[in-house]
């Protein structure tokens, strides 16, 4: 066995899992409409991690970059980069002036040599080119040049370097040549990563040059949002398909699995899921959950989890059984109910959360009909100016419509009763999620839109027709709970005539209250009324 051991810089720690990664990915797609924007979202702002750790984001990274430039120009100043420069090479020529004076003969060429000397540029760069063509007298002075020349380009950069961002550079301590070409080649780095990162390309950023920069764990950091949709997709909850990121069948399914334990955890495990009715049916029990039997209920009778019980009280022979000891199988009652919720996706739900609480809500009831109620029926209807109806495997990706800011409620109503018309069922239910008041209406064919008579009043017209539409709907005996997350007077007032005709539950909440109701609403169709 080979045990490495490196110094601790922060990036040992323990990164995510795919599953910690899926649940801060639902969080996003809950207000966006596709998973690339989601994906994005994370990369740019970074998440909380399980064990309490951050990993940063581009942003947060950025602003590092950031800060370390500040700092480095608090700190240094490069009024002295060059001296050591200008010393050798004035030295140098120094040395050249006197070894042409105590030259004889050619004194034409020696004067030639000698005012080349003296017109030598202030700019050091351009002296070094200028002296490229002088025939040395002196040997130690041409190899001191010579050692210059090899930094001419180093010099020259660090010369434009100066000039344009000295001011910029005034902390106390002055810097030497070497450590002002550091410095330079520093803060070119971090200008180039600060362009890539501000344009959102952190692929072209090196996490080992941040790390050199920053420290390991900004590089590890890097690294890990890198890794990210690589480890979702290693998961299997993430695909490509022409070039386009969309969830896989897993993927969605979990995410529907995630809303559903967000919003009512607690309520599924104290009561494991049946419809409340005072009718008896045919029954069939899970052979997964058990729970004290309460008298008058079918004895599906756990006997190992009753001795079990038993056995907790007293562990002595004979076993003494008492009527708080009996625990029986959790069932699942034969009675089937067709449910379609219509979700307003018009612009207003993007408003304070509104659409992202909706559409969890949305994808948990429908995981919790299709994993704890596979005998029910659940389809999705979503509306706008129109509405139009959704596959439950699209719903995570799909977001409100800014083009179409009205509401047709009565349009959604009547493609909720089509859809139900194909699902026969003696419990049959259209659940509304919206906040406003309708817009828009068919009539003969024709789509009309109208914006209220004033602000937070009602559409005359439209009102009178999606009353019109929930007449119909009520003849053919389906119920319609309506939840709204706006509760002015007049949307009060319409929503009470829509109960009243029909019947059904009305229901006033806030958007993160939204998930508990409609799901308690669905277990156990209680009246609730706000």
């Amino acid at each position: 066995m080979l045990i490495r051991y490196t110094q601790w810089d922060g990036s040992q720690q323990g990164r995510f899992d795919a599953e910690t990664l899926l649940e801060r990915l639902a969080e996003q797609l809950y207000q966006t409409g596709s998973v690339s924007e989601a994906l994005d979202s994370m990369v740019r702002h970074g998440m909380e991690l399980k064990d309490g750790r951050r990993l940063p984001g581009v942003d947060e990274l950025l602003k590092e970059v950031r800060q370390r430039i500040r700092q480095r120009q608090r700190d240094v100043n490069l009024k002295h980069s060059l001296d050591d420069v200008e010393q050798n090479l004035q030295r140098l020529v120094n040395s050249e002036r006197c070894a042409l004076e105590a030259r004889t003969g050619q004194a034409a060429r020696q004067e030639a040599q000698r005012q080349r000397l003296e017109r030598l540029p202030r700019r050091l760069s351009e002296a070094l080119r200028q002296l490229e063509g002088h025939q040395f007298e002196d040997q130690q002075a041409q190899a001191d040049f010579e050692a210059l020349l090899e930094e001419r380009d180093n010099i020259s950069d660090l010369e434009n370097f100066r000039e344009r961002f000295a001011r910029m550079f005034q902390g106390a301590k002055s810097l030497g040549y070497r450590e002002s070409l550091e410095l330079m080649r520093e803060m070119k780095q971090l200008e180039r990563i600060e362009t890539d990162l501000s344009a959102g390309d952190f692929e072209a950023v090196s996490p080992e040059e941040l790390s050199e920069l920053l420290g390991g764990q900004a590089g590890a950091g890097l690294q890990d949002l890198r890794d990210m949709r690589k480890e979702l997709e290693q998961a299997g909850y993430l695909v490509e398909k022409e070039g386009v990121v969309r969830l896989s069948p897993k993927g969605a399914r979990r995410i529907g699995e995630l809303a559903l334990r967000d919003i009512y955890q607690r309520l599924l495990k104290d009561r494991a899921g049946a419809h409340l009715t005072n009718r008896r049916g045919a029954a069939e029990t899970t052979g997964q959950t058990d729970r004290p039997y309460v008298f008058g209920e079918p004895l599906n009778l756990d006997l190992v989890s009753t001795f079990k019980q038993t056995l907790s009280r007293n562990t002595g022979l004979p076993l003494k059984l008492a009527p708080r000891d009996f625990r029986v199988f959790d069932s699942d009652y034969a009675t089937s109910s067709a449910t379609v919720l219509c979700l307003d996706m018009s612009w207003s739900m993007s408003w304070e959360g509104r659409f992202g609480a909706a559409k969890k809500v949305a994808m948990a009831l429908e995981t919790l009909i299709r994993t704890r109620y596979p005998r029910d029926f659940f389809g999705l209807v979503g509306f706008f100016t129109r509405a139009l109806e959704l596959k439950p495997k699209d719903l995570p990706e799909v977001s409100w419509n800014i083009g179409d800011p009205f509401t047709n409620l009565q349009h959604a109503l009547r493609l909720a009763t089509t859809i139900l018309g194909r699902h026969p069922s003696k419990n049959r239910h259209i659940v509304v999620v919206t906040d406003g008041q309708p817009t828009a209406y068919f009539r003969d064919g024709r789509l009309y839109c109208e914006w209220p008579l004033s602000f937070g009043g009602i559409s005359a017209r439209a009102a009178q027709e999606t009353l019109a539409e929930v007449e119909r709907v009520t003849r053919k005996g389906i119920t319609i709970n309506t939840f709204m997350l706006d509760d002015s007077p007049a949307l009060r007032g319409f929503v009470d005539k829509i109960a009243r005709l029909n019947r059904g539950r009305a229901l006033f909440t806030q958007p993160d209250r939204l998930g508990e109701y409609v799901l308690v609403d669905y277990m156990d169709r209680r009246e609730r009324r706000g």
